[in-house]
């Protein structure tokens, strides 16, 4: 009987034994490892078992492996949070995500729904993606634009009390279901018709959840409220729904602007200063991403749709005062001169408003109204200063993103001309602050558990690049071409970028909020 007790104690002590010696998936050696945490990089293996970091430490402490990969004169990171982009709008009618504008960037988390557009049925949306498989990771908001106008249509008017309730109800549905928070696109219609009331009371509904109050803000030029009123705005909605505020691609848009940075910066600091958190993220871009309409329509010329904007373009009892702040708009932006039109019509495409107005021979603003007539087009707007762009991108708040749409570089290229631009050759960023600010950041910020970080427990998004290649080939006049400089990318473990050459795997799953402890 006893001999019996010390074999079984025996064989079950060996198999915890052979348990723990199980071999890692992966082993990568030899590389600099930065964790995402703002530090200094540290030489130690890193090993990956399923999807999650399973071993990091001594080479030769390490267990055995069924693949190694050495990364020597490599940096290894987090795969990088892009918590900007459209790519759920962007969506192919039917079919997979291969996101490969993302991950050539070392992106392995996308986040979409912003400026307002998020998807007002979370369950219906997540059940999309999961069916046609995505190559990374995505994470969506709950789109202020989209609710209004699932509820209250395209017009120019305050919600009832009943559909503000039901709007209430869709934002909390979504919350439920895991949504990062409410995003808003306060420039754009139907956004723009929402008062700072509507907007507190749709952001309370978040905050049990421990959901992010995210805006594209309502002036970010000097449209309207001006862009330090629009941030006092947005960080005033924050403050009376009780959660964090987050401002989206954070600039000084246009000539009048410029300058303004410093008075931002004091504005958010004086916010953070009596304990409300406040974040914002940013492109590496002077030109910004829009459409001709979006760009120089006055907003009350919108109200109602895109139908009857195009009535009062054909009207001539409203063209007159259409046309005159159209032309402010224009001025504000730069001029003719400022605005590339990258998307619609090939007649126009790769051209400035000014020299395809001097094809039409006609006036920059009649070639506008001609091309929003005649389906709109994307454009590069032209219209930030240098030392704006600096000045937002040193503060410790601001985080990486692409704001990735069609017709504009940043899609592809982002992350790759911030390392390239602002650590390698400005040196405004260490390697381990921009690291820190497209991965630990964001994650914190927005309530991602185990991604983000290195660190044994952590999901295996794991980024190693080539730190004297990486870098962006997209350009404005080919927006299309892929980054360079990514040797591997793993995606919850598995290797959807392997020596340089993207490969074919549904990786990505849908990130959700962590719940609110």
């Amino acid at each position: 009987m006893h001999r019996l007790l010390f074999l079984l104690l025996f064989y079950c002590i060996f198999s915890l034994s052979m348990s723990a010696e199980e071999p890692l998936d992966i082993l990568i050696i030899g590389g600099l490892i930065h964790d995402g945490t703002g530090g200094a990089g540290q030489q130690v293996a890193i090993g990956i078992k399923g999807d999650r970091i399973a071993f990091m430490g001594k080479a030769e402490t390490a267990p055995a492996s069924i693949k190694k990969i050495d990364a020597k004169g490599l940096i290894i990171a987090p795969g990088f949070i892009d918590v900007h982009t459209h790519a759920y709008d962007e969506r192919p009618k039917q079919g997979r995500l291969a996101l490969e504008s993302y991950i050539t960037q070392g992106i392995t988390t996308v986040f979409s729904g912003n400026d307002g557009k998020g998807p007002t049925d979370f369950g219906a949306a997540e059940d999309d993606l999961i069916a046609r498989g995505m190559a990374a990771n995505m994470a969506l908001f709950v789109g202020h634009g989209s609710v209004r106008r699932q509820v209250v249509g395209a017009d120019d008017r305050p919600p009832t009390p009943d559909e503000l309730f039901e709007m209430q109800t869709l934002v909390t549905k979504a919350m439920s279901s895991g949504a990062l928070g409410l995003s808003s696109g306060l420039f754009y219609a139907p956004g723009s018709y929402a008062d700072t009331h509507e907007l507190v009371a749709l952001a309370k509904t978040i905050a049990p959840f421990g959901g992010v109050y995210e805006s594209h803000i309502r002036d970010e030029s000097n449209y309207t409220v001006g862009l330090e009123g629009a941030i006092a705005e947005a960080i005033d909605i924050g403050e009376r729904a009780g959660v964090p505020t987050h401002i989206a691609h954070i600039k000084a848009l246009g000539v009048d602007v410029w300058g303004k940075s410093t008075a931002v910066i004091r504005q958010i600091e004086a916010a953070q200063s009596r304990g409300l958190r406040v974040t914002a993220d940013q492109y590496p871009w002077l030109a910004s991403g829009t459409r001709v309409s979006n760009a120089l329509v006055p907003r009350w010329a919108m109200a109602g749709g895109y139908e009857r904007m195009r009535q009062r373009l054909k009207n001539p009892d409203h063209l007159p005062q259409i046309k005159k702040e159209m032309a402010e708009n224009l001025r504000r932006r730069g001029g003719a001169t400022s605005i590339l039109l990258t998307g619609g019509g090939q007649a126009w495409r790769g051209l400035t408003l000014e020299d395809y107005s001097k094809q039409l021979r006609q006036s920059p603003i009649d070639t506008a109204i001609a091309i929003v007539l005649a389906g709109d087009a994307s454009i590069a707007s032209f219209n930030m200063n240098p030392k704006d762009v600096q000045a937002f991108m040193s503060q410790p708040w601001v985080m990486s993103s692409s704001d990735g749409g069609s017709g504009h570089p940043r899609k592809y290229a982002s992350f790759p001309k911030k390392y390239r631009d602002y650590v390698v050759h400005q040196k405004l960023l260490t390697t381990a602050e921009f690291i820190r600010k497209s991965t630990n950041l964001p994650a914190q910020t927005f309530g991602l558990k185990d991604r983000g970080i290195l660190v044994v427990g952590a999901y295996a998004d794991i980024f190693i690049f080539n730190p004297i290649n990486f870098g962006p080939k997209a350009t404005f006049e080919n927006p299309n071409r892929k980054s360079v400089g990514v040797a591997y990318l793993f995606v919850n473990g598995a290797a959807v970028i392997d020596n340089h050459s993207i490969r074919s795997i549904d990786a990505g799953q849908v990130v959700k909020r962590a719940s609110k402890k």
